[in-house]
């Protein structure tokens, strides 16, 4: 038995449930009638099995396929979706499972596709440094680097040049200073920086 601490309203229809020990989950408003459930009532071992394994692992295996469906999407993004909709880290872990024994997450094809589609217009500590922050381990990233055509950073960093309209030589420190640094925000090397900044000939 567990009593029911507070009842709180989220979006869409949905309620999360706080109990007394901490545990959290969300329901709708048909569930928590069907449940029985209110502020202070105290929900029975078979209420919360019925919960824990039926109403929750399935909705939330539904979410994530529903997520994957628009887009491709890596084992934490989908956890943090799942945190914010309020489900327990026991639901989040089996339905990431569900879905991985299908192959509908696989991190390290994430971070190839996300190098190949990238490897044109971004430096190539820029995509690690988004791979990392989408939650990709540093192995993943790294056997997947590997695996790819290392991009020509000293073409990107000219066409950047190009837009910015810089010309060598032409320019004041002021401003080389300043694309000098909008450039090493983009990831780029600072020698292979400096080496194209100071070439005569490459427009």
């Amino acid at each position: 038995m567990e009593r029911v601490a507070e009842i709180r309203k989220l979006t869409g229809g949905r309620y999360l449930v706080i109990l007394e020990s901490g545990r959290k989950f969300p329901l709708y408003r048909k569930e928590l009638n069907d449940c029985g459930i209110v502020e202070d009532s105290e929900l029975s071992d078979a209420v919360l099995e019925r919960i824990f394994d039926e109403i929750l692992p399935g909705r939330a295996r539904l979410r994530v396929m529903h997520l994957l469906e628009k887009m491709d999407r890596t084992e934490f993004q989908i956890r943090e979706k799942l945190r914010q909709s309020g489900y327990p880290e026991e639901i989040i872990d089996d339905a990431v499972d569900y879905v991985k024994n299908f192959h509908y997450i696989n991190d390290l094809r994430y971070a190839q596709n996300y190098l190949e589609t990238h490897a044109a217009a971004k430096s190539l500590r820029q995509m690690e440094q988004d791979l990392y922050e989408k939650g990709i381990s540093k192995d993943l990233v790294a056997q997947a680097v590997s695996e790819m055509e290392a991009p020509d950073e000293e073409a990107q960093i000219r066409e950047l040049l190009r837009k910015k309209n810089y010309t060598p030589g032409q320019n004041d420190r002021k401003m080389q200073q300043k694309i000098y640094a909008f450039l090493m925000r983009r990831g780029y090397e600072a020698s292979v920086i400096s080496r194209v900044m100071k070439l005569e000939e490459w427009q």
